[in-house]
């Protein structure tokens, strides 16, 4: 009580931490970001038949990333090649020379980019497994996957594409034995889904992980949407 007969106001809270000197504040999520649904209960005969299934589908994905040499001969009788480049490949070095030289990221460039990516991971998530849905051209159905659009303004140095592609050299070398063991792991998921109707939940999990890894140094190296490097992390 004061001496007029009033009750004092109790101190204000202390404001919420946030990280202060000496004190690591919480990490903010990657800019590439890759989730799939596990399902309870996979369909044996569209897993004893993937092989066969996928096929169309990936004739589209060709399609629309592939590139090659055409040979053909001229009205004069000459035999010339022509070789075409894919569209992710265009793209690539288109959005190197804007960030070079403007700045900028144009984002129907990148609506692109995030849009042929997600076709290719539901395209990949079918091949190993990981869904029974057949891969839509559309509907994002049982992969969830997100990238941020950069501020190529402020969040992009200039420069920094032209080398990012070596500097995720380690990433490449230990995805390379990530790849084997993912081999292996469908191989011996395909027999578990044939005898049980399910994948086992930790070989999912790894599986998963290993495409976020990918995904991630895309994003890095690729698709030039982050200047933070890739952690070396299945999560």
């Amino acid at each position: 009580m004061t001496n007029d007969g009033s009750t004092p106001l109790s101190p204000p809270p202390p404001p919420p931490h946030t990280g202060g000197h000496g004190e690591v504040p919480p990490s903010a999520p990657y800019a590439a970001r890759l989730d799939i649904r596990y399902p309870e209960q996979f369909n044996r005969v569209t897993t004893a038949f993937r092989l066969i299934l996928i096929i169309p589908i990936v004739i589209v994905l060709r399609v629309l990333t592939g590139s090659g040499t055409q040979i053909s001969q001229t009205t004069g009788g000459e035999w010339v090649s022509t070789t075409t480049t894919n569209v992710g490949g265009a793209l690539f070095g288109a959005t190197l020379l804007m960030i070079l030289f403007k700045k900028r990221y144009p984002r129907w460039w990148f609506d692109f980019n995030l849009e042929l990516t997600r076709f290719t991971a539901r395209v990949g998530a079918y091949a190993v497994l990981l869904t029974d849905t057949y891969p839509s051209t559309v509907e994002h159905q049982d992969v969830a996957l997100d990238i941020d659009y950069p501020d190529a303004e402020h969040d992009l140095m200039r420069g920094l594409p032209l080398v990012k592609w070596f500097l995720a050299i380690p990433h490449y070398i230990v995805l390379f034995f990530l790849a084997i063991g993912v081999f292996f792991v469908v191989i011996v998921s395909w027999f578990a889904i044939l005898f049980t109707g399910r994948y086992p939940r930790g070989l999912f999990e790894y599986v998963v992980g290993v495409g976020r890894w990918v995904l991630r140094v895309n994003a890095y190296a690729f698709l030039l949407v982050t200047d933070t490097y890739p952690p070396f992390s299945l999560r």
